[in-house]
């Protein structure tokens, strides 16, 4: 433990969540070490009093307990394999990614192995929330080692929830994203219809905020519409596909039709068709606005 008694963290993968649990972390006190491939990464965790080391194992071997926050299996299965050797009685590791449950399980399977415990504890916020810690954590796993992360997430996040056995974090992100993804959409196409209207999308946005047809998504997105701007994204539109694919993934093995769901994907699809791989996936606004122009110009 560091000399304030709180553990030190280390954040492998700082990317927008990661460096964003890193610097709220910072912020509340901890001792943070961190690595990404990335040298923006690597300069933006120094820059924000974090430590920043050469390797994954490093990391392992010189923090208490571990987040993990990667973008793809590739990389979570190799992280694991890397830190293994050092991981040790006591440790808990954290996976805060949006993978597949049984990636997640195979990784464990390889941490748990050193004798530390593995949580899947993806969360609900985009990279905005993030980095004011306005994230709710989705933690299950063993409960013990929930109680002993609670410190740590609570210094990243409002909210934090043990939500039962291994895999039901992710199964509870699956929901939360579903959720967004259909806000997100009706938030475009609210605000469309408000602009083909001849309504100015500021007024539009002030009124709707306030009144029943509000939502969060509305909240945090509908500004970036507004205004037009999606760079830097807080939720990048090819990163986002995945979470749209994986959720259908999940709807069809549960046998759960999720019609609404299954509509936004073309107009996700879309965005990547478009270039907009980079941009916020509030560029949807964008998405529809250029089909709807389409439309008319073959009218």
């Amino acid at each position: 433990m560091s000399t304030s008694e709180k553990p030190v963290v280390g954040v492998i993968g700082l990317g927008i969540m990661g460096i964003a649990y890193a610097r709220n972390l910072i912020k509340s006190g901890f001792v943070v070490n961190g690595f990404d491939l990335s040298e923006k990464s690597v300069n933006d965790l120094k820059g924000s009093g974090g430590t920043p080391l050469s390797s994954a194992r490093e990391v392992a071997e010189k923090s208490d307990h571990l987040l993990i926050a990667l973008p793809s299996v590739a990389a979570l299965d190799a992280v694991a394999a890397e830190i293994a050797p050092a991981l040790r009685s006591g440790m808990v590791v954290a996976e805060m990614g949006t993978l597949p449950i049984d990636v997640k399980e195979r990784a464990r399977d390889v941490i748990e192995a050193s004798g530390a415990k593995m949580l899947d504890s993806p969360v609900s916020g985009t990279g905005a929330q993030a980095a004011v810690g306005d994230l709710v954590v989705f933690s299950s796993g063993e409960e013990a080692g929930s109680e002993a992360m609670r410190v740590v997430f609570e210094g990243l996040g409002r909210d934090v929830r043990h939500v039962g056995e291994f895999g039901a974090g992710m199964k509870l992100k699956y929901v939360a994203n579903l959720l967004v993804s259909i806000h997100n959409l009706a938030t475009a196409e609210a605000l469309l219809l408000a602009e083909k209207s001849g309504l100015d999308l500021q007024t539009t946005f002030d009124v709707i905020s306030s009144g029943a047809g509000n939502s969060r998504m509305f909240e945090v997105r509908g500004p970036l519409m507004v205004s037009g701007e999606y760079e830097p994204a807080t939720m990048k539109m090819d990163v986002y596909i995945k979470d749209v694919m994986l959720i259908l993934e999940h709807a069809r093995n549960a046998r759960c039709p999720v019609p609404l769901m299954a509509a936004t994907l073309p107009f996700y699809s879309a965005a990547l068709a478009q270039g907009r791989d980079k941009q916020d996936t509030a560029a949807l606004f964008e998405v529809i606005r250029q089909l709807s122009e389409n439309t008319q110009e073959k009218t």
